[in-house]
């Protein structure tokens, strides 16, 4: 295969996955304004079900639009050889290829960002400000884009680092030490993520004594389910929006409720919820996700290894030489469609793991303030009460709520 066919094919593959993605979007969008499945009636009133298609369609065209230029820009940078000529820049710069791959990748990664940097503004305080969602300051936005500009350039320029070095010092077999410093990491994140990250953005407060406490405390101990850890997190200080995560292994496992979660339901709901993310934990779906996860890593990195010292594919995005950095980042375009197939059978044993961990809160605790809290999230939100099948198979990590409501009710 010429370098001419590489390039035609990444185009191709481009212009594939945008198209594949504008059906999937413009389909969900229509859908949405379908009748209200009967299981679905009372969680809008009149009034609320306008304001939602108006979000819907606000986000939709929204999207459309820094889409569809994130798609020109790239194009224009394939078809005129733009990476190949930063590729020449950097390495007039640090001729060595490991300083040259740092800069390479964290100008391509500053850039992006500040060229995203009105989009993300436009979407925090203009569309979800309109629509009552947003309550991030203009200080708190500030400080969370350099915290993480730098946390990208600490944690991520290490990452680089370590793989640009294994790659000079183990050209075939690279990618299995990258995997294990891969799952270390990954591991690692998963146990220590409300220790060291979250603080670093939000404030975890444990959560008081109280009827509430008391509620969880008795239901958890009723399934066996030992938890000392229940935070709240402060949600609040950038949306109105509302949820609940489960963290961490062992015995460092924790539970963390948003603010807005507490605020917006009763307490019965937020046992019902609780109860959800204990069956993701009695069901071991955090470990089965983690080790497919690795696994989906390990399988990139090789294919990765096939690819990374061709001459080919590195002229193929406008390189004059081989280059690492460029057949890295080319690689990405290349394994576009294989990583949609695979999310897509990751969405769908998500969404398996999702009935079952509604099952469990339905055979543990209750059906009934579960549903309830489902349809509260979603009024709040203004979330889509029929999307279409299509988006869902594919985007959806969670069934709709109109799914999960109907296989609760099956449960006996």
């Amino acid at each position: 295969m010429t370098s001419e066919t590489i390039l035609y094919l990444i185009i191709g593959i481009t212009i594939f996955d945008f198209v594949f993605n504008k059906v999937l979007g413009i389909l969900n969008n229509k859908s949405r304004k379908k009748p209200i499945p009967a299981s679905l009636t009372g969680i809008y009133d009149e009034e609320q079900y306008a304001e939602s298609q108006r979000y819907q369609t606000a986000v939709f065209k929204f999207s459309a639009i820094s889409s569809t230029l994130s798609f020109a820009v790239m194009l224009a940078m394939l078809w005129f050889g733009i990476f190949g000529w930063l590729d020449a820049q950097v390495r007039a710069i640090a001729p060595v290829e490991y300083l040259s791959s740092l800069y390479f990748f964290g100008i391509l990664y500053f850039a992006s960002d500040i060229l995203g940097l009105p989009f993300d503004i436009y979407g925090t305080f203009v569309i979800e400000e309109k629509f009552g969602f947003n309550k991030t300051t203009a200080k708190t936005f500030v400080l969370d884009k350099l915290k993480g500009w730098l946390m990208t350039l600490i944690v991520g320029g290490i990452i680089v680092g370590v793989f640009i070095a294994l790659v000079a010092l183990f050209p075939q077999t690279f990618w299995i030490y990258f995997w294990i410093v891969a799952a270390v990491l990954m591991v690692f994140i998963n146990m220590f993520y409300t220790s060291l990250i979250i603080p670093l953005f939000n404030k975890l407060t444990p959560l008081g004594d109280g009827t509430l406490k008391d509620a969880i405390t008795h239901y958890s101990q009723k399934v066996g389910f030992s938890l000392n850890n229940i935070f709240v997190i402060d949600g609040s200080k950038r949306s109105s929006k509302a949820n609940a995560f489960f963290s961490e292994l062992g015995k460092k496992k924790k539970v963390v409720l948003y603010d807005t979660l507490i605020d917006q339901h009763s307490e019965e709901e937020l046992v019902a919820v609780l109860a959800h993310e204990v069956g993701h934990y009695k069901k071991k779906h955090i470990v089965w996700s983690m080790i497919l996860s690795v696994a989906q890593i390990g399988f990139m990195l090789w294919l990765l290894s096939l690819l990374i010292s061709s001459s080919k594919v590195s002229w193929a995005l406008g390189a004059n030489s081989t280059s690492m950095h460029i057949n890295v980042l080319a690689f990405g375009m290349l394994f576009s469609p294989v990583s949609t197939v695979i999310g897509i059978l990751m969405n769908l044993l998500s969404r398996k793991n999702e009935y079952e961990a509604d099952e469990y809160a339905v055979r543990t605790y209750d059906r009934k303030p579960l549903i309830s809290a489902l349809k509260k999230l979603t009024a709040t939100n203004l979330g889509n009460l029929t999307p279409h099948p299509a988006y869902v198979f594919v985007n959806y990590s969670h069934p709709s709520l109109q799914q999960r409501i109907e296989a609760m009710e099956k449960v006996a």
